[in-house]
């Protein structure tokens, strides 16, 4: 037992777009910063401090990366560091297909939540860690091995995302479908426990989405500037003209990632998921929404508003957006939302499929969209058993939907009950990272 009451645990959730993290028992994060970091070749560095040194921001969370990589690269971490435009900075995440492919970058993106963020000592805090309903017992060992060796702290819990959502909404058996940046994910919750042989996910996430749409922009002829690439200059008094800045040294992946952001605002901003299937004969003289981008200039914005979203009832609604063309040949594999919430149930006991049916829990920051939960509700009705009586749940809030697995782990990790259950330090120097399989269900 570790008896971690007198100080607070620290509770993390590094999802494949956003890293939340901050103090058990507080109803939101503290710290909300993107999980990629830039990433600059020391070769690159060298050559471009020469030719400016008076940059300020170089003491902004640039981490040496220096950790078993012999010094090969300088990682920027944090959403200060990113915003600022650096030469050959390419964008690199730490996460492939909901699973970590780079520790080294975690492990930057954990120490920028402790020391610059949280302000604290990890020695000091036990750590709550959520984690995918897929993660590999390689994985929680790594992780295991990293924060006992590397932050020393005095103990650690892993809990899967699905069961930490569950708790937020205060529900033992759930079906929570999770729509987040990388993928969507949905995962039955009995008792506290994932049903591993039903977890079903598919690749389209917010930032597929995000995608899409910026595609079927530019295949408009809409040209998307990152807020870098150029100046506003004043000609005459409240007049202003944009002029390109030229800056070849720009990675591919750095205009994307600045790009991104803009067309996820605008998607956020403007985009609902359609009451009914989207089709372009319905949807073609919708009435147009305006958004201002950064540069002035003002977009108009009709069926893309409804047809994007639609792509997660109908992934084919892909093959007609110009530009998406690489990603036909999964199509088939990929199914939409409400077939594979069936799906899932259906891998399910009988005796609880009813249960699931009527507490289908919306969570992730996709799941924010408007009318998801309406449209969901409304297509589960027609094609789920007459017996089935669905009910789709969603926090009315959308904080609490974006950050609900979050919100879980901040109530799990407050709870009495709950102190006995860490794994602690002394346990892990007896029995080594392997002994998380038995702690952490």
């Amino acid at each position: 037992m570790y008896g971690g009451d007198e100080v607070s645990a620290i509770v993390v959730d590094l999802g494949s777009h956003t890293c939340k993290a901050g103090y058990a028992g507080e109803d939101a994060p503290k710290a909300v910063f993107p999980s990629v970091v830039g990433a600059i070749d020391r070769m690159d560095i060298d050559d471009a401090t020469k030719a400016n040194s008076n940059t300020e921001d170089s003491k902004n969370s640039a981490v040496d990366s220096d950790k078993g990589k012999g010094g090969k690269r300088k990682l920027y971490v944090g959403s200060q560091a990113l915003g600022f435009r650096r030469d050959h900075m390419e964008i690199l995440s730490p996460i492939k297909d909901g699973i970590v492919a780079d520790w080294d970058i975690v492990d930057n993106i954990w120490e920028h939540a402790f020391k610059d963020c949280l302000l604290i000592d990890p020695k000091e805090h036990p750590m709550l860690l959520a984690e995918p309903s897929s993660n590999t017992q390689q994985q929680r060992e790594k992780a295991a091995e990293l924060m006992f060796e590397e932050y020393k702290i005095p103990a650690l819990f892993t809990a899967k995302n699905a069961v930490l959502t569950s708790f937020a909404s205060g529900r033992a058996t759930s079906l929570v479908v999770d729509c987040g940046g990388g993928s969507t994910t949905i995962a039955p919750v009995h008792d506290g426990y994932v049903l591993q042989k039903a977890v079903i996910s598919s690749p389209i996430g917010g930032e597929f989405l995000t995608d899409c749409l910026l595609k079927s922009l530019e295949s408009k002829g809409t040209k998307i500037r990152p807020r870098y690439s150029f100046k506003r200059k004043e000609i005459r008094p409240g007049e202003f003209q944009v002029v390109d800045v030229d800056l070849p040294d720009t990675t591919e992946t750095y205009r994307l990632f600045c790009q991104r952001m803009i067309v996820s605002d605008i998607k956020e901003s403007v985009c609902r998921v359609p009451d009914t299937p989207y089709d372009d004969t319905s949807y073609s003289n919708i009435p147009m929404t305006s958004y201002e981008l950064p540069d002035g200039q003002t977009l108009e914005i009709g069926a893309d508003r409804f047809k994007i979203p639609d792509v997660m009832f109908n992934p084919f609604l892909v093959q007609t957006i110009p530009g998406m063309e690489n990603y036909t040949g999964m199509l088939p594999s990929i199914r939409g939302l409400p077939h594979m919430v069936i799906e899932s149930i259906n891998k399910c006991d009988v005796d609880i499929r009813r249960e699931l049916y009527s507490s289908i829990l919306l969570a992730g920051g996709t799941a924010s969209m408007q009318q998801l939960k309406e449209r969901l509700e409304k297509d589960l009705l027609e094609e789920s058993p007459q017996s089935a009586r669905v009910k789709v749940l969603a926090s009315g809030n959308t904080t609490e939907r974006r950050f609900s697995v979050w919100i879980g782990g901040s109530i799990l990790a407050s709870l009495g009950s709950f102190q006995q259950m860490w794994f602690s330090k002394s346990e892990y120097e007896e029995h080594g990272a392997s002994y998380i399989q038995r702690k952490c269900p």
